[in-house]
């Protein structure tokens, strides 16, 4: 950079490997720390959402505060700033190793206070320190090469990211458990200080200028920093807007989170190297990529569910690559650097706040999505497609308005068309083809923004946007940090999904007290009802973790003691406060719900609470992992009385969890069986499905005479040399069925 020149010629370029292996190395160490420390958080704060939020905003926190440090750090000369920073390192490196600190949080702790007080107290500084590092040691590498552009190493920064994003999921968590991890961690840091050292070494001792802070480039203007604070907004949002749709819309497979955000990554790497071929001819296909499969998605059809997730990974990738190109290419002198990260890393901030935190409490459904597309539709560049649509448009004035008029008009008139008589669903053929027709216009108009962006409005509002509006005017959806809840109605039944996953049904009329679902009589946890009042008499006590319609209170007798625990307060709004569904009130009226985390509030509880314990806690196809650790079962084991019985529910499309519940059973002193129950013909018109049970007691004699009962329960198989699931170690990979076929007979 101009002001930090040297006034003898730089060193020898043969150690300049270094910038690249140091940047690298931190950030992968800064996106290995984050699942790890959430993960190391699970059993002390539960698995609510507004901890993630909590925790996400700490770590954009510190990354801003990382980024500012080394643009306030530009204010002294470069020998200074190395021994300034590898200060911060040494200072920071009292918090090793990793892990949360040994403080005791109150009962009721409140997530929004607590988690970041814990997150910044157990890692802030060692976070802080490395979140430094890529800014930087950009700004350094200037200085050593003699004024050479250093924005190419922030290629290698997000793909150090990507590694370390990826590793954990993949390697890290599946092969060592926390305290391995956090020595795995603690010998990286290490690496990166004596990297960061041997950088410092490169660095001039003289430079030229006085004083030292003298920029030769003009400071850009307060729009130029306004719109890249804008560019990193849009795909910083939609990046967790996408995560939440797919997630919530699409299809739940675990740890599909990890996708969206590393092709946000990835996107940096494509947009800031020299070549400008690849990411130039993303961008130029970026507008045509949202017109097509940005109202496809909104739609949400769910028989190409994994098309419709790879076509919206698809679309954040060219949407994250052609704003970060534009932002590259607005990008300052090297002497502004870190003013251009720092402007960056607001935008991400701002872009995660809105999708992470806002949107669930502004909508009712993932309307941040279709905003953040038109945005992006507004924001990447317009280039005509073929030349003969640069002369269509061609023309000033009075002309162009009235080209521009006459596309809004057709456009209008297609929609009106489509909605007038939509048919039983959007999906309608004529529909289709009428969305075609407007995407057509689209494309004619892709490289004239104003009608673009007509087209695109029109295709988001025919093709899904409608249907959404009406469902929120009619008030039948709900939304939370956990997820968008939506009932719809028949004349015979009532049907409450958690996004596209059926979470209830309750039949109506003289059958509203009927259970259906996972729950018939026939089913593991139906057998195990009934049996209640047999095993423990006429004042049996139940316990039952997650609420979803209230189903399970219908097996509730005269005498009995319930108790719900459910994690969303908006569950519980739908299924006992709002009278959309009255299992509860016509069932079990004195029913008790604890609000929070089912373990933590467990915990709370005395011994030998419960005579019965039903644990059907998983939303969608996610697993709470802290839910089924060995520990876990151990504080189910402690709430329930000596010949009580526990019900798992492990129903799930994408992961076999009976090794998960064979080991904690084998490690507990559990007897166990188990009860795949397929519902006859009558049930399944009564809403009958199929379901996966596995009951648990600690009393041999108690488990025998449920099994006696009938029904079709055997032995839960046993499973040499899998390694259960603890507080220490658990991996979702070791019992996904994409990845162990084996599995598949669970």
């Amino acid at each position: 950079m101009a002001d930090e020149m040297t006034a003898e010629a730089p060193p020898s370029g043969g150690r300049h490997w270094l910038f690249v292996v140091a940047i690298l190395s931190g950030s992968f160490l800064l996106f290995l720390v984050q699942p790890m420390v959430a993960r190391m958080a699970l059993p002390k704060l539960g698995g609510a959402p507004a901890v993630w939020n909590s925790a996400m905003l700490v770590y954009q926190a510190l990354l801003l505060g990382g980024y500012a440090y080394a643009h306030w750090l530009g204010r002294v000369p470069p020998r200074m700033q190395a021994a300034i920073h590898i200060g911060v390192l040494l200072v920071a490196a009292i918090w090793l190793p990793i892990g949360l600190t040994q403080m005791e949080l109150p009962a009721n702790a409140e997530p929004a206070i607590w988690v970041p007080w814990l997150f910044g107290a157990s890692i802030g500084p060692l976070f802080f320190a490395i979140s430094a590092q890529a800014p930087l040691l950009q700004r350094w590498y200037s200085v050593a090469t003699g004024g050479r552009d250093p924005y190419a190493l922030y290629a290698a920064s997000n793909i150090g990211s990507f590694g370390g994003l990826i590793a954990y999921p993949l390697i890290v968590e599946p092969w060592l458990a926390l305290k391995g991890q956090s020595l795995l961690w603690t010998g990286g840091y290490v690496l990166v200080v004596l990297l960061v050292a041997g950088c410092a070494t490169m660095l001039p001792r003289k430079v030229a200028g006085t004083p030292h802070v003298r920029h030769e480039s003009p400071a850009p203007g307060w729009r130029r920093v306004a719109l890249w604070v804008t560019l990193a907004f849009v795909p910083s949002g939609l990046m967790l807007a996408t995560t939440t749709f797919l997630t919530t819309d699409i299809v739940a497979v675990p740890m599909l989170w990890v996708l969206p955000l590393g092709l946000y990554l990835l996107s940096f790497s494509v947009a800031f190297r020299d070549s400008r071929t690849l990411p130039d001819l993303l961008a130029k296909f970026a507008p045509v990529t949202i017109l097509l499969f940005g109202a496809t998605l909104i739609a949400g059809h769910q028989k190409l569910a994994y098309m419709n997730a790879l076509i919206g990974l698809l679309l954040l990738f060219m949407v994250a690559v052609a704003l970060h190109a534009r932002m590259y290419q607005l990008r300052p002198a090297p002497d502004r650097l870190t003013g251009f990260y720092l402007a960056m890393s607001v935008g991400g901030v701002l872009g995660g706040v809105f999708s992470a935190l806002l949107a669930p409490i502004l909508f009712d459904w993932t309307y941040e999505y279709p905003l953040l597309i038109l945005a992006a539709g507004a924001l990447v560049p317009q280039a005509f497609l073929f030349p003969s649509l640069a002369r269509l448009w061609s023309g000033t004035g009075q002309v162009l308005r009235i080209k521009i008029l006459a596309t809004a008009l057709i456009v209008a008139l297609l929609v009106l068309i489509g909605l007038v008589n939509p048919g039983d669903a959007l999906g309608e053929m004529h529909v289709q083809i009428l969305f075609l027709f407007v995407v057509a216009v689209g494309l004619i108009a892709t490289g004239k923004r104003v009608p673009y962006m007509i087209a695109l409005v029109g295709a988001l509002f025919l093709f899904g946007g409608y249907n959404s509006i009406q469902l929120t005017l009619a008030g039948d959806r709900t939304r939370s940090y956990f997820g968008v809840y939506t009932v719809t109605d028949s004349p015979s039944e009532r049907r409450l999904a958690h996004g596209t996953t059926l979470h209830g049904i309750q039949l109506k009329g003289a059958r509203s007290r009927l259970p259906t679902t996972y729950y018939v009589a026939g089913s593991g946890v139906g057998r195990a009802m009934q049996a209640a009042p047999l095993f423990y008499g006429a004042a049996a006590r139940i316990g039952v973790v997650g609420l979803g319609t209230g189903t399970l209170a219908c097996y509730a007798q005269p005498g009995q003691a319930w108790r719900f625990f459910e994690i969303d307060p908006a569950v519980v709004n739908i299924s006992r406060d709002s009278g959309r569904f009255t299992f509860l009130r016509q069932c079990a009226p004195q029913a008790e719900i604890a609000v929070g985390d089912a373990r933590l509030r467990l915990a709370e509880m005395q011994p030998a609470s419960f005579d019965l314990l039903a644990l059907d806690a998983f939303s969608s196809d996610a697993v709470p992992m802290h839910l089924m650790t060995a520990q876990a079962f151990g504080t189910y084991g402690r709430v329930l009385a000596p010949n009580g019985l526990l019900l798992v529910h492990i129903s799930n499309r994408f992961l076999a969890l009976g090794p998960v519940v064979s080991a904690a059973a084998r490690g507990g002193g559990w007897h166990a069986a188990r009860l795949v129950y397929h519902p006859s013909a009558l049930e399944e018109q009564d809403e009958g499905s199929i379901s996966d049970w596995i009951a648990l007691s600690r009393d041999k004699g108690t488990l025998d005479r449920l099994v006696a009962r009938g029904g079709g329960w055997e032995p839960l198989a046993d499973y040499p040399g899998f390694t259960g699931w603890t507080d220490d170690y658990a991996s979702v990979l070791a019992v996904m069925r994409a990845f162990h076929p084996s599995l598949e007979r669970d």
